[in-house]
């Protein structure tokens, strides 16, 4: 899946991703690949997977997020 990266909160590690079909998708800076997640910025086109394990979120979570060049 494709989608550009909507908001970042730098200071808590996080951010959203608005996918191709206009839903939020939540990202950990923990599951960013192949860049840092202070070198995201808003805008920035990504790659990334839904984490299908589903544990008691609030809503769809990115499983990994990788920055399309």
């Amino acid at each position: 899946m494709t989608g550009k990266i909507k908001k970042l909160v730098m200071e808590k590690g996080f951010g959203f991703i608005q996918g191709n079909d206009n839903k939020d998708v939540f990202f950990h800076h923990s599951c960013v690949n192949n860049q840092q997640f202070d070198d995201l910025v808003e805008g920035q086109v990504v790659e990334y997977t839904i984490d299908e394990d589903g544990s008691a979120q609030k809503g769809p979570r990115a499983a990994s997020v990788t920055p399309v060049k």
